[in-house]
């Protein structure tokens, strides 16, 4: 569900998975000087084999102990950990975190949403970043290419939810100007796992 300034609602079924393929990236999970700072450390770092099988085995089991780690990977545990750390400090690791399902917990509707702004400017965008980071509804904000301007995953208990958050909060953002919503029917896949390149 969503709207214009006029207060109008389009949803389109098929357009989600196209504002993903394009995403550029992500609003408001780190700033700039952040991402430049833990990509310079990136770049002074080889990773091996046995940094990929580490974290390939921590996206599976993010709370294996570097004792398990070492079953599966020839290390010694204190060279598990000490490469942890490495990958920690370095910013490819950004943390560790609990998966709920929301159904569960009377979060049963997940949305779509694609925005387009009346200004693009710097200081523009800047404000609509902090807007965003604010709203716990929104678990992802994309800045996108294509018709609109950023791409919103959320997650709220129930359809009314959602129209009164699209209307009473996203629409009431001063920057924005056009809100297009898509339901999540039914999911079909949802991971957060990368696809590690296999290093043996």
């Amino acid at each position: 569900m969503g709207g214009s300034k006029a207060g109008t609602c389009t949803v389109n079924a098929l357009y989600c998975g196209l504002a993903a393929i394009f995403a550029i990236d992500t609003v408001y999970l780190h700033t700039f000087r952040t991402k430049n700072r833990n990509m310079h450390k990136m770049r002074n770092i080889d990773f091996d084999r046995f940094d990929y099988q580490i974290l390939e085995a921590l996206q599976k089991d993010a709370r294996a102990t570097h004792q398990k780690l070492a079953q599966d990977i020839a290390l010694s545990p204190s060279q598990i950990g000490r490469r942890i750390q490495r990958l920690e400090e370095c910013g490819v690791i950004q943390g560790y975190h609990l998966a709920l399902r929301p159904d569960l917990l009377d979060l049963s509707v997940t949305a779509f949403a694609n925005v387009s702004l009346e200004r693009h400017g710097e200081a523009s965008i800047r404000e609509f970043a902090g807007a965003i980071t604010d709203l716990p509804e929104v678990l992802e904000c994309y800045a996108v290419a294509g018709e609109a301007d950023y791409w919103l995953r959320i997650v709220v208990p129930d359809l009314p939810s959602l129209s009164r958050f699209v209307m009473n909060k996203l629409m009431t953002l001063p920057l924005v100007r056009s809100v297009k919503s898509t339901v999540a029917l039914e999911p079909i896949k949802h991971t957060t796992r990368l696809p590690l390149p296999e290093r043996r």
